[in-house]
Formats: structure tokens, C-alpha cells, sequence
């Protein structure tokens, strides 16, 4: 057996932290002199250690850990815990992804002495479209990807389908949120689909009166268009009269993040 110093030193985990898995019963010691306190390990633990060590580095918690290495612990319990946990990585990565590119335009405007992007506003009138849409309540805005993944698996799947006008999102709160946000993403159709759970065809309403502006650049730099709708709609003397719809005029995937070219549409009525 080894001494608690003895076995940090082999597997370099600090004293303090064997002795707090010791106590929680994640790690327990082989032994425990009864009369010095002495905490004794055997070599044959390094491999769990190396696991538990492995797993915290993933960002599971301790808890999680607890769980996954006891004796009753499945592969199918640690593969559910680390699919967890990659979509929650993937989603962080993404967050800090647009958070990357806002710092980024601040960065290229303070270079060039500018403060925010003119827009031209086109008041117009919409039809109503049929299209086939998925709406949910998701964690943030950034979780549109997972709404656009979803749906564009189904219509993969089907055959003939004819699009009838660009993909769009539609925010439906009335506010910001910073969670739990209902969003709806929607591609207008010719004709009616094969629906799917989530996935139903619904005619996306007409409205006399939308603001319209163009906005080029990264998805996550739109910001810059609601900021200016925002100040044009109170020197106008307009209001929000339904849910903003920003449309995805080419594919991001056949252009540059600055060339990707938006259209924010705000329906609005005089004050």
C-alpha cells in the first residue's frame, strides 16, 4: 500500500483533492490507520483515478462521476452522460463563436471611426405563403442551428419537394429573452409537404405594412439591423404589429461569413 503522499505523487493529484473524493465516496482509501489518520491507496487505483481525473476534464460533475464509475454503471450510462455534454460543449461553442465575431466588428469599426452600418428602410406589403415550418421553445437563439438541422433532415428525406421563396426564422416574443425563446424557422413551399411531430405545414400571414432592411455579414453582426430598426421606428413614429422575420437571401454555405446577405423584416402600424 501506498501513503496518501505516495499515491499523489504517482498520479499527481493533490493531497486536498484525494482526501474530498475520499470523503464524498468517490475515491475511497484502501485503508485508514486508526490511530495516525493515515489514508493508505494501492497502486491498482490509478486507473480509476485516471478515469475520474479523465471524465472532470470533459466537464462532467462530481456527481456525475459518482455515478458513472460505480460498480452498477453502464457503457450506455456514461455514452448518455457524454452525448449530454457534447451538446451542451457544442452549444457553448457556439456561443462564444458569435460572441467572437461581435468583438470583431466592435474591433473593425473602432478602426475605421464608425459606429454602426447605414441601412436603406423599404416600407412594403408580404402575401401570405404556405410553408413547412418547425416551432419550439429552444434554449437561446443560438439554438436555431438545431431547428434548421431537424427540419432540413425531414425534407431531405422526401422527394419533388419545390421551395416557393427563401428560408426564414420568426421570432414570436414579444421581447428579448435570454432563454427559453420561441422561435420558429420555416421554408415557404409550392405545395404542401408530408408533415412530421414538430414539423407542419402552416400559411405564414401577409401583412399591408413591413420596415425592411438588407443586412451583409456574419449571422451574429444582425444585431446591427434590429439596433437601427429600433431608432427608425420611434423617429417614424411606427410599432412592432407582429413577429420579426429575418430571411436567408443566399447559402451561407456557397459564400463567405461577410457575404452572407439577410433581409429583417418588421411588420408595423403608425403609433
Amino acid at each position: 500500500m501506498l501513503k496518501i503522499g505516495e499515491f499523489s505523487r504517482l498520479c499527481l493529484v493533490p493531497v486536498s483533492t484525494l482526501r474530498y473524493y475520499d470523503e464524498i465516496g468517490l475515491l475511497r482509501a484502501v485503508d485508514v490507520d486508526d490511530f495516525t489518520g493515515y489514508r493508505y491507496y494501492s497502486a491498482e487505483q490509478l486507473p480509476t483515478l485516471n478515469r475520474i481525473s479523465a471524465l472532470k476534464d470533459l466537464g462532467l460533475s462530481l456527481a456525475e462521476i459518482i455515478r458513472l464509475t460505480a460498480a452498477d454503471a453502464s457503457q450506455a450510462d456514461l455514452r448518455e452522460s457524454l452525448e449530454q455534454r457534447r451538446t451542451e460543449s457544442l452549444r457553448t461553442v457556439a456561443e462564444e463563436q458569435g460572441r467572437l465575431s461581435r468583438v470583431e466588428a466592435w474591433l473593425e469599426n473602432i478602426a475605421v471611426e464608425k459606429t454602426m452600418n447605414e441601412y436603406e428602410v423599404t416600407i412594403k406589403k408580404t402575401k401570405p405563403q404556405q410553408a413547412i415550418c418547425l416551432r419550439r421553445v429552444m434554449p437561446s437563439y443560438y439554438s436555431e442551428g438545431e431547428l434548421w438541422g431537424e427540419l432540413c433532415a425531414h425534407l431531405g428525406s422526401l422527394k419533388g419537394v419545390q421551395y416557393a421563396g427563401p428560408a426564414m426564422n420568426i421570432c414570436h416574443d414579444e421581447e428579448y429573452r435570454e432563454k427559453d425563446v420561441d422561435i420558429e424557422v420555416a421554408l415557404p413551399v409550392a405545395a404542401p409537404v408530408p408533415e412530421s411531430g414538430d414539423i407542419m405545414m402552416r400559411t405564414l400571414p401577409g401583412h399591408e405594412q413591413v420596415a425592411s432592411v438588407l443586412h451583409k455579414g456574419p449571422f451574429d453582426t444582425i444585431i446591427k439591423a434590429y439596433q437601427f430598426m429600433l431608432g427608425w421606428l420611434e423617429r417614424n413614429d411606427y410599432k412592432m404589429a407582429g413577429p420579426d422575420r429575418v430571411l436567408y437571401l443566399n447559402n451561407p454555405e456557397e459564400v463567405t461569413p461577410e457575404e452572407i446577405l439577410q433581409e429583417l423584416q418588421i411588420p408595423i402600424s403608425k403609433s
